[in-house]
């Protein structure tokens, strides 16, 4: 009777769950995009030699880790939302807090470069920024690459948090569905299995990248 149920939604209301999932890949791809070009300049400055800007980034950092997404959704979408689209605060609002994620992960990644790299490009005249940009964080890159696209698969999930404020991304969609069926659970597991599916591939394609790397070292 179950499986009964599965079909009937499926059959009856498959293009809004297509319609959820291509707005959920389209929140995260964006997403993960900004999220590592700010995580990455905020690790950088994590680990400026400026006490005042690395109090502030570390602050920052803190603020975000030790508080709720959802309380940072709300947030953001209530502050900004006179002039932002649902789409652009969703954005904004996984971008602040992926990227304080990913700042840690930057700056771990650059403390496990050996020392000795930047006494190297000391000696040959560049510059603590030059050093660090050229030489220093292309190796970082490297070994925190399969963290940075294992982010892609949290950012996924992490979507599903958007449709307190209406996006109409997987999650929201399957309570549409919920609604129109009366139904509390079935929506769930046809939303569940979607995004379970999604992110085993992406964690697949992160462990194949993982052992690319891992070779190639």
């Amino acid at each position: 009777m179950g499986n009964l149920k599965l079909l009937s939604i499926w059959e009856k209301y498959s293009m809004i769950y297509w319609a959820g999932l291509s707005m959920t890949l389209k929140i995260a791809a964006v997403s993960v995009v900004t999220s590592i070009l700010v995580g990455i300049i905020l690790g950088v400055f994590r680990m400026s030699k400026n006490p005042v800007i690395k109090g502030i980034i570390k602050l920052y950092i803190s603020f975000i880790r030790g508080t709720p997404m959802l309380i940072q959704i709300y947030i953001i979408y209530y502050s900004l939302s006179f002039n932002m689209t649902q789409f652009q605060a969703s954005v904004v609002a996984m971008t602040v807090n992926a990227s304080a994620y990913i700042a840690e992960t930057v700056r771990g990644g650059i403390e496990s470069i050996d020392k000795g790299q930047m006494e190297a490009c000391r000696s040959l005249g560049m510059s603590y920024w030059q050093g660090l940009v050229d030489i220093v964080i292309p190796q970082a890159i490297k070994s925190i690459l399969p963290s940075l696209c294992n982010q892609f698969v949290i950012l996924i999930k992490n979507t599903s948090m958007m449709s307190v404020i209406g996006m109409h991304e997987l999650m929201y969609n399957a309570n549409t569905v919920r609604s129109n069926t009366y139904l509390a659970f079935e929506p769930l597991i046809i939303a569940a299995v979607m995004y379970f599916v999604i992110c085993t591939v992406l964690e697949r394609l992160v462990n194949y990248l993982e052992r690319r790397l891992k070779y190639s070292a």
